[in-house]
């Protein structure tokens, strides 16, 4: 299992700002982020007497008090339009904001950038109390979809589990909860396509252990972290570094599982 803090997610990405061109202010800006969300998630793990109960309508008196450390973030540090969004979310009454992250919840989308944010730290920390959620369609979407909550993976990764072992294990992180499980190697995330032929791997040498996976069958690809090449990587981070593989696989007519929270 992966095991990852938010503080490794955030030193990552500040280590990484300075070493990629391409990627450089999409880093700066996601570390910022990394750190609201650290702050959403401890203010959510240390509330004395509290635990989120899955029911998202049912926490929203809580967990909608803890916006402001993102809309704050995001005004300061993020691109133009976000920040123009976030002034005008930060004016907005909470009937409005509640609406925003219970349609996110319900119905996930990935272009829906502040109610994504916000929930991955609510929706991690049900993950590791013990809650389940209630009142969000987890649906029956097999293995292609996390095992928790019924989100789309935002990218793969290939770790090795026992000493040993001469290939690693393939894995998915869920985009909603980043939670992650299980999944067969040489198999589309997206629409289960198995045949080799229709199945296609491509990387470059900048990014060495980071490859596209790409599907000929439903032309959607992800992008897969390979550990055993290099066990430093934090896969969320790493997968937002190498933004030009993204701009590579549009380029060539595939369309991305899901978004990442830069919108790559």
């Amino acid at each position: 299992m992966l095991k990852e803090t938010w503080d490794a997610r955030i030193r990552r990405a500040e280590q990484l700002a300075p070493q990629s061109e391409p990627a450089r202010e999409l880093l700066a800006f996601y570390a910022q982020l990394l750190r609201a969300q650290k702050e959403i998630y401890e203010q959510l793990r240390s509330r004395e007497g509290w635990l989120p109960s899955g029911a998202l309508e049912a926490d929203l008196a809580v967990a909608r008090a803890l916006m402001p450390a993102l809309l704050g973030v995001v005004e300061s540090s993020g691109p133009p339009a976000l920040a123009e969004e976030s002034r005008a979310l930060a004016q907005a009454g909470e009937s409005e904001i509640d609406e925003m992250l219970l349609a996110q919840w319900r119905e996930p989308s990935d272009v829906q950038f502040f109610a994504k944010a916000f929930l991955q730290p609510y929706a991690r920390w049900l993950a590791e109390s013990g809650g389940h959620p209630l009142d969000r369609e987890v649906g029956d979407g097999g293995e292609r979809r996390c095992p928790f909550c019924g989100g789309s993976p935002q990218l793969s990764f290939l770790q090795t589990r026992e000493p040993g072992a001469e290939s690693g294990n393939r894995d998915l992180l869920c985009a909603t909860c980043l939670t992650t499980w299980p999944y067969r190697r040489v198999i589309c995330a997206n629409c289960g396509e198995e045949r080799p032929e229709k199945l296609g791997f491509f990387h470059t040498p900048a990014y060495d252990h980071i490859r596209v996976e790409a599907c000929d069958t439903c032309r959607h690809y992800i992008k897969g972290i390979d550990l055993t090449r290099f066990g430093l990587a934090i896969p969320l981070v790493d997968e937002v570094a190498a933004a030009p593989l993204d701009v590579w696989a549009r380029e060539h007519g595939y369309t991305k599982i899901e978004l990442n929270l830069v919108g790559l």
